[in-house]
């Protein structure tokens, strides 16, 4: 894999993008937005950029398709064949979106959560990887190595499950502290009093699995404090933490948590 074209500019292609410039040459950058291309490009040191799909390089060994997923279907369809690996990058989408369009494709997800304004260091992150072949697959992996050192192979069903569980995980728990920071300060408390408590949490997860580790009012069956924060809380927040409360207690009953 000597040269890639990306296809794409936004969260997940910025991270690649950085990722395997150091290791291979990103022949060319495309994004609906040619500035966001560009920007792009001169951060990697890409010598081409274009918004059209119709003007895709056409000598790349690989083409890694880092959309939207509901825009996936179409760059594979709108694009014509041209022998080459074609990959995309979503953890919900099936390898089968390109059945029919392309001869050598694979699936190479990054579990990882990704934002534009920050390269994420991909050696750690989890690579799910999937191939039309024994061959492809080789190839992919080969690529997704040069990334990072975690990187297995997960068919589209598996990877359908891990992306649930990295809903779970990560977008709901940010979703839980972000309706912390809310309640924090509309009265006037600072959300950083709050990330000693969150990193030791993840932290935890280095000795312990998660139900081990689960503490707080709902653990305990104590009723009093529930009901004093509910009495505290209204709309979706109240919603919330009643159902994630009852969630808690459900998985953990009463007699197994008495002293």
């Amino acid at each position: 894999m000597k040269q890639v074209v990306i296809i794409g500019s936004g969260n997940v292609a910025t991270s690649l993008a950085h990722g395997l410039a150091a290791h291979c040459v990103v022949a060319q950058i495309y994004s609906r937005t040619l500035a966001h291309a560009r920007l792009l490009a001169d951060a990697v040191g890409c010598p081409s950029v274009t918004d059209d799909l119709s003007s895709l390089e056409r000598g790349a060994d690989a083409y890694i398709i880092a959309v939207r997923d509901d825009a996936i279907a179409d760059v594979i369809a709108t694009v014509p064949d041209n022998g080459a690996l074609w990959i995309h990058t979503s953890g919900s989408k099936p390898i089968s979106l390109f059945e029919g369009h392309r001869r050598r494709y694979g699936v190479m997800w990054p579990m990882q959560s990704f934002s534009r304004e920050i390269v994420q260091p991909l050696d750690d992150v989890h690579f799910f990887t999937e191939a039309s072949d024994d061959a492809a697959l080789q190839d992919l992996m080969g690529l997704a190595q040069l990334l990072s050192r975690n990187v297995m192979p997960a068919d589209s069903d598996q990877r359908r499950w891990l992306h649930i569980a990295s809903v779970f995980s990560c977008n709901f728990a940010n979703h839980m502290w972000t309706l912390a920071d809310e309640l924090l300060s509309a009265h006037g408390l600072p959300f950083d009093a709050l990330k000693p408590l969150i990193r030791t949490t993840v932290e935890k997860l280095d000795r312990l699995a998660p139900a081990q580790s689960q503490t707080g009012p709902a653990m305990r069956h104590d009723r009093q404090v529930i009901d004093s924060h509910l009495s505290l809380l209204d709309g979706d927040k109240r919603e919330l933490y009643t159902a994630v409360t009852q969630s808690i207690m459900n998985r953990n009953p009463l007699e197994d948590n008495a002293e």
